[in-house]
């Protein structure tokens, strides 16, 4: 009896064990040394065969090794192994930002984010304008209304007292509004008699019918913000623009995300360029708009074969495209009228008919597509379509997204697994978002939204993101969002619809592994495992024990990417 009792505690021990750190391999290795190694660390592998590890070894971009201390010792050579001792330190996959508006870093714009007080534009404006002159465009936004004191729409008469001379133009933090000054306004020829266009809306006032200074959708086509140039010669204008660049990139590594996915916009010619001079620090997937416009298509086939998947650093993306505004600007697709504007049911940016000709047209030719749909009637409309374009073309493994999926009708849930659709989705929106969800759609509609463990129940696919610069790109925030549902700064504020809060874990997989697969990237990125990318971020304490409170306040200590540290926290001791 005490002998099958010592081997029943001694099976237990090694079961706790496989728990703990995973199957990971332990012959012997005979292969050269290891460029770079992490041990005696808490390694959070997201490989559901090896779930945890001590120690990673890498050669070249990637990952030879991962497993206890002992066995990646045998990947160290003094000398030539760059080892770096974790202390017990969590380390986890680098962050793939599923969507993401990355760009340079404009010093001169005025970052409006989370301001409570709009007097607080009226001071950044006048003071910007004293700085550059009349005549210079004043640009900015982030800001947010529904933060405000007294949560109403910012109107022109913030601005014109103190911008009689320059152009101003400051974006509402979702992009798809913006606020002008009567400078603009005029200098655009529009009055209260222009008409709204298709897909556009030109706030105006209830009693003069004058045009407010909010402009949404696509009314912001209407307008003409041209202002006078800053004088720089043209090795001004490019040391500045990479200066501005490098900024960004540096950001980028400061916070851990090692991998982003990209709208058009993006600039292949700049990424290359970095590339070109080994400075390039983080994988990107750029892609370019939807269209059904043929020959337009096929550039971007020629586009494709300059970046091919088959690549690890610069590659070809999605095409984008758009159906509906957002939540906060009141311009999604709504089956029935908004609860706070009964006369609202959002601003489709074209008729079904156009996007299905486009969804089918571009899927005909091999193309991913990911369009912005953000309210339940939108990403009906996208479901729709695509289901579309299965019957007409056949079904392929297209990876189809909706970009953001933010709202949706129950019933639509299921059908993201069924068509094999995406939900490419940022957590951070969730905690903005809710404070005027249910003033918006009220509280039954709101069931269905960021209803992240329903699509996962449903067995759905989710990409996560950040949508900066909508969003911070500081991963840790939608972290926070994913196991909190909560206010970032009200933290005695309820978790919003609880029942879809995710664990820590779940969060990190849709931000990592699951994003790799939106960009069909899954066998190379996403998990720290023998074969993948060396992509891993260190952080200064444990994401996946200590309180939610404390989330957002953890430091990245080293981000690596491709076996190479691309950032090392000030101070930390290797």
């Amino acid at each position: 009896m005490k002998t099958f009792y010592n081997f029943a505690l001694c099976a237990l021990a090694v079961i706790v064990l496989v728990l703990i750190f995973g199957f990971s391999r332990t012959e012997p290795y005979y292969g050269p040394p290891a460029d770079f190694v992490i041990k005696n660390a808490k390694i959070v592998t997201i490989d559901r065969d090896n779930p945890r590890a001590e120690a990673i070894a890498a050669i070249g971009e990637f990952i030879v090794g991962v497993g206890s201390n002992e066995f990646i010792e045998q990947f160290i050579q003094e000398g030539r192994t760059e080892v770096i001792d974790a202390k017990r330190r969590l380390v986890v996959p680098g962050f793939n930002d599923a969507h993401c508006h990355f760009g340079s870093i404009n010093p001169d714009y005025l970052d409006l984010r989370y301001i409570t007080d709009p007097k607080i534009i009226t001071q950044k404006v006048a003071e910007k304008v004293a700085e550059v002159g009349p005549g210079v465009l004043i640009s900015g936004g982030r800001w947010e209304h529904e933060m405000f004191d007294d949560p109403k729409w910012p109107t022109k008469e913030l601005l014109d007292p103190v911008s009689p001379n320059n152009p101003v133009s400051l974006s509402r933090a979702d992009g798809h509004s913006v606020l002008v000054n009567s400078y603009v306004i005029r200098q655009s020829g529009i009055t209260k008699d222009t008409p709204d266009p298709f897909g556009g809306e030109i706030q105006r006032d209830p009693v003069t019918g004058e045009p407010t200074g909010i402009f949404k959708e696509n009314a912001k086509g209407l307008l003409n913000t041209r202002g006078v140039r800053v004088q720089r010669t043209p090795e001004e204008a490019e040391e500045r623009s990479m200066r501005n660049w490098q900024a960004a990139f540096d950001m980028a590594a400061r916070l851990g995300v090692t991998s982003v996915q990209m709208p058009p916009g993006g600039s292949f010619e700049r990424y290359q360029q970095f590339m070109d001079m080994g400075k390039l620090t983080m994988r990107v997937y750029i892609g370019g708009s939807l269209t059904a416009n043929k020959s337009r298509l096929q550039q971007y086939l020629e586009r494709e074969k300059q970046y091919p998947r088959s690549g690890n650093w610069i590659r070809w993306g999605y095409l984008k495209g758009f159906i509906d505004g957002t939540l906060g600007s009141g311009t999604m697709m709504v089956f029935k009228p908004f609860e706070d504007e009964p006369d609202k049911t959002g601003l489709p940016q074209m008729t079904y008919e156009e996007l299905e000709n486009r969804v089918v047209t571009a899927d005909a030719m091999g193309f991913q597509i990911g369009i912005h749909a953000i309210g339940p009637k939108a990403n009906y409309w996208i479901l729709n379509a695509y289901e579309t374009a299965q019957r007409t073309n056949g079904k392929r493994d297209s990876r189809h997204r909706s970009e953001h999926a933010q709202i949706l009708h129950l019933d639509d849930i299921p059908r993201f697994a069924e068509l094999g659709v995406i939900a490419s989705m940022q957590p951070t929106h969730c905690i903005t978002d809710k404070r005027f969800c249910e003033k918006r759609i009220g509280f039954e509609r709101s069931d269905g939204a960021y209803a992240w463990r329903k699509l996962l129940d449903a067995g759905a696919k989710i990409a996560f993101g950040t949508d900066y610069s909508v969003e911070p790109l500081d991963p840790l925030e939608g972290l926070f969002a994913g196991v909190a549902r909560q206010d970032r700064f009200d933290r005695s504020d309820p978790s919003w619809f609880p029942d879809q809060c995710l664990t820590m874990e779940e969060t990190i997989r849709l931000y990592t592994f699951d994003s790799a697969y939106a960009e069909f990237m899954e066998g190379r990125k996403g998990m720290l495992k023998e074969g993948y990318l060396a992509d891993m971020v260190m952080y200064d304490r444990d994401l996946m024990t200590i309180p939610e409170i404390e989330i957002m306040k953890s430091l990245v200590d080293y981000t690596i990417v491709g076996g190479k540290v691309v950032y090392k926290r000030e101070g930390v001791q290797q």
